[in-house]
Parts: structure tokens; sequence; C-alpha cells
């Protein structure tokens, strides 16, 4: 018994060292550039449910001024299992400007990892300057820009007095400009001369479609100021449950211009037209192409990342259209991610690849071309060839065509005579006639036929319900049962038939394309109804009928 106990606890104990291991305290924060007098959020998140208390913040006072903390708890259940998070906000102000350090912090036997910020140094306030209680800022990150490619504005809400929860800005809307939304409004505070404001951020990503001056218009702010009770007291006394008074404002920016620049002249015309701090093109295979058989599915899938730019800019990416491959493509995916310099906008394209043929599939070199802006010149991102090796499936011999073209055949060995012919053909073909006498002596008058397998009507019966019923899995099976029953190959009957060729290309679209399209079989049955009979292939099921040629 002793020894059952040890066994528990280590098992015990091994579980409790597995969640520990398991648990984490993960820091972020809401971004990592900031000027110098903004606060920014510094967020911890656990999801051990054994922590109690909170996170130690003292290794942060030396470096920052801890405003406030809140905590939140949730609980979140998925297939059935509930896991509980806990989560710190901190508000901090950094005390120096440059790359400011947040130290890893300690929660129990949990460590967060540091994280760096880049604290800007703020340009000095003049005297007098911003003295009212709410104004707007609208500033961009660069004065110059090439046409199509990407400017951030950023509108900044500053008010030193708090607001009601109505505040609006109203929507950015710039002519002859393509205009991007960068993730939702952030809210932080700064001392300017000396007076905390809390401040409302607002992004956007703009790309001029014209060359010239671009003038963004001005912006509008609207909020409701929370008036102090002695400036209320009057409302308050003829009214003391109706809603608390307050005063409506309204601020607004002022214009900006950005000067757009024509597209280089060095840049090729046969190209679109790309402007881009970074492009990064990768592919991903699924599964890897490395024992592949004809008839197998390959997925590739081609990403392009653009710094700058946003999904649907980004251009199609050259098709693998290469002989003895066929090619089921899905729809594009596009993205844009926001970051702290702008859109990351992303291009997917996946297709479905299968091997029509075997040996080397040469696939051809993937070449992007894009303008740096970042460095101001003209840059390739390419991928590069490569060959699949195809080897044959014996699954499909049914579908592959029988080669009989023996020209490349090369017979080596002496000359056969007419008379050595003659004499080898007279002995095969007394042996045959004497070995079919033999046999027919031992059947009856009436030959009963004997039926293997399933009969050809069953097996049209089959194929006529799984194309009705539009099923493609089905329908594979029962097309391969009925060719084995024909004279002729899947592959020449498709070959000498149009119609039946362009079904069976449909269904396999709908066999290896991962769009999960919907496939209708009744143009495969009308195909395989009006196939026409070949001309130069005689039924060898014609003559079953007849009886023995020497009856007993």
């Amino acid at each position: 018994m002793s020894r059952v106990y040890t066994l528990l606890i280590s098992l015990l104990l091994s579980l409790v060292t597995l969640s520990l291991q398991a648990a984490q305290l993960t820091a972020s924060v809401d971004r990592t550039r900031l000027n110098a007098g903004e606060t920014v959020e510094l967020t911890l998140e656990t999801d051990d449910v054994t922590q109690f208390g909170k996170p130690d913040m003292s290794a942060l006072e030396s470096s920052f001024e801890v405003r406030d903390t809140r905590q939140l708890n949730s609980l979140k259940t998925l297939d059935g299992s509930s896991q509980a998070t806990t989560r710190w906000i901190v508000t901090l102000l950094p005390r120096e400007t440059g790359s400011v350090l947040i130290p890893s912090l300690q929660l129990g036997e949990l460590k967060s990892q540091p994280l760096t910020l880049q604290v800007l140094q703020s340009e000095p306030q003049e005297p007098g300057n911003h003295l009212a209680s709410i104004f707007i800022e609208a500033s961009l990150d660069q004065d110059s820009v090439y046409v199509q490619a990407q400017a951030v504005l950023t509108l900044r809400v500053y008010h030193s007095v708090s607001l009601f929860d109505d505040s609006s800005l109203s929507p950015l809307q710039v002519p002859d400009a393509r205009v991007e939304k960068l993730g939702d409004s952030r809210t932080y505070e700064k001392l300017i001369n000396g007076v905390r404001h809390g401040v409302i951020e607002t992004r956007y990503a703009i790309y001029p479609q014209q060359s010239g001056v671009l003038k963004i218009p001005a912006q509008v702010f609207s909020a409701t100021l929370v008036q102090t009770p002695a400036e209320g007291s009057q409302a308050q006394d003829s009214n003391p449950f109706g809603p608390q008074p307050g005063r409506s404002v309204r601020v607004k920016s002022a214009e900006v211009p950005l000067t757009v620049k024509h597209k280089p002249a060095d840049y090729p015309a046969d190209v679109a037209w790309l402007p881009a701090r970074s492009i990064n093109l990768e592919e991903n295979w699924s599964p890897e192409p490395g024992t592949t058989q004809v008839g197998d599915s390959l997925t590739r899938t081609l990403t392009l990342k653009a710094e700058g730019l946003a999904g649907a800019q980004l251009p199609p990416l050259p098709p693998t259209e290469v002989p003895g491959l066929r090619r089921y493509p899905d729809q594009p995916q596009l993205r844009n991610l926001p970051s702290e310099r702008g859109l990351i906008g992303t291009r997917e394209e996946r297709e479905a690849l299968v091997p029509a043929r075997a040996g080397a599939i040469d696939l051809p070199a993937v070449e992007v071309t894009w303008w740096n802006t970042r460095e101001d010149h003209l840059e390739h991102s390419s991928l590069p060839a490569r060959t699949l090796q195809i080897s044959s499936n014996p699954g499909l011999a049914v579908d592959t065509p029988v080669n009989n073209d023996m020209s490349g055949v090369t017979v080596i060995g002496p000359p056969v005579w007419p008379w050595q012919m003659s004499t080898l053909l007279l002995a095969c073909t007394t042996l045959l006639g004497f070995g079919l006498w033999w046999r027919a002596r031992g059947q009856p008058a009436i030959a009963r036929a004997v039926q293997t397998g399933p009969s050809p009507r069953t097996v049209l019966d089959d194929l006529k319900r799984a194309c009705l019923a539009n099923d493609p899995q089905g329908t594979r099976q029962a097309l391969d049962a009925w060719a084995r029953q024909q004279p002729e190959t899947l592959a020449e009957m498709a070959a000498r038939f149009v119609p039946l060729s362009d079904a069976l290309d449909g269904l396999n679209g709908a066999l290896y394309s991962e769009t999960g399209k919907l496939w209708l079989g009744e143009d495969l049955w009308r195909a395989v109804r009006k196939l026409p009979a070949a001309e130069h292939i005689q039924d060898p099921a014609g003559d079953a009928g007849l009886p023995p040629l020497y009856p007993k």
C-alpha cells in the first residue's frame, strides 16, 4: 500500500509541476513609441488560478510613475471546458526619454518578459500656447509621398477637463485618396505646461490616387463637458433627479497639405506599381511535394506581405500554368494588420495542383517588382524555381491511355525468315484448335453464362444514382467500375468524345479543389449515355449466347 501511495503522490506532484510550467505571466503594451509626458498602458495577464494578490510593481518605480492599476477577471467556456483569466492594466508615465526598459515583474512563481519602450523628446511648448481646455492636433508622418503610397495621419484630441461619453470625431473623407483607419482610438494622458491632459488619439492610413498637392480637410471633434458642482448647482437644485448638466463644445483641426509625387520614370511600365516600405514573398506546401504520385492533390499557398500598403492594393501573383499540372485556384484572401508604422497588407493565394503525368515537372520562379519607399529605389522579391518529381500511380491505370507507339523500340537479333514464321504460326494454331476441341467435349450443348462480379446493368445503375445525387466521391468509384467493363480505357473514351472529357474535368475539379463548390453530375451522366460506340472495337460479349462448336 505504501508503494501505491508513493506513486499517487508522485503523480499529483508531476501534475502540479506541469500546471505551473504551462501557466505564465504575459506582458504587453498598447504602443512601443510615445512622446515624453505621455502615459502608456501595461497589461499583465495570467490563466493560473492558483495565484492570488497582484504582481509586484516595485521594480517599475525607478523608471516610471505608476498612475493607476485595474484588475479584470474573466471566465471563458470553450468545448465544455472553462478557462479563467486574470488581467492587470497598469497606467505608466515614463520618467525619462530614450530607450526605457519595463523590467520583468513577478507574481508568485511566475515572471513576465521584459519590454522596451522608445520615449521621444517632446517639442517645447510656448508659453500661453494650447491654453484652451480642449483642442485638436493633426500631423502627418511625412510631408511628401509617391502616388498610391501610404501617409499616416494622426489626430490627437487634448482635454484638461472631464468629458461625457458622447464625444465623436467627424469621419475622415479625403477626395482623390483611399483612407483606412488604423485600429481603434487610443486614450492616454500627457503633461502640457504642467497641466495633465487626457488624449484621444486616432490614426489613419491615406493613399493618394493622383499626384500634386493633396489637402487633408479639417476634422471636427464634438463632446459634452462635465460641469463642476458650482457651475451646475442651479440646475441640480431645480431637478436633482434629472440628467447632469453639461456644455457642448466643437473644436476643429487645421487643414494639412500633403505633396504627392509622380511614379518614378525608371519604374517598369509593364508591371503593377507597388510603393511599399518592405515586401515579403512566402511559399508553403501541403503536403510537402516529396513522394507525389499522379492524381495526388498538392496545395500551394503563396503569401505576399507588404508594409505600407493595404491588402486590396496588392496585385495577383502569377498563376501556376504548367503543362502536366491541373490547377484549381481558391479565392484570394486579403487582410490588413495595423502597426506602429501604418498598415501591413497581405494577399494569400491558394491553389490545388493535381499532377496528370509522371516525371519531372518544372515550376517557374515567382517574382514581384516593387519600389522601396524607405530607401527610394527599385527592388525585386522572388521565389526560386523548383522541380516536382511525380511518380506513376497504379490505382489510376484505368485512366492512363495505352501507348502503342513502338517506333522507339529496336529489335536486336538475327532476322526471322518467312518459312520459320509460317511453321511457328501453324504449330500454335494446331495446338490451340486441339485444346479448344478437347475443352468443348466436356461442355453442354448450350453454355450457361456465369456472371462474375456486378453486372453491367448494375454498374450503370450505380453510376446513374451517384451522378444524379451529385456525389463526386461515389461517382468516381462507380465511374471506375463502369470503365473496367468497357473495351476502352476512360482516357481513350474521353479523347474521342469531348462532352465526356469536359464532364471529367468538372468532376476532378470538385474532387481536388478546396473551394467546396457544389458539383452537378447530370452532365457526366448525359455524356456517358450519349457516348458513341467505338467502330474498330468489337464487343466480345456479342456472341456469348452461341452454342459450342463441338457439342458433346
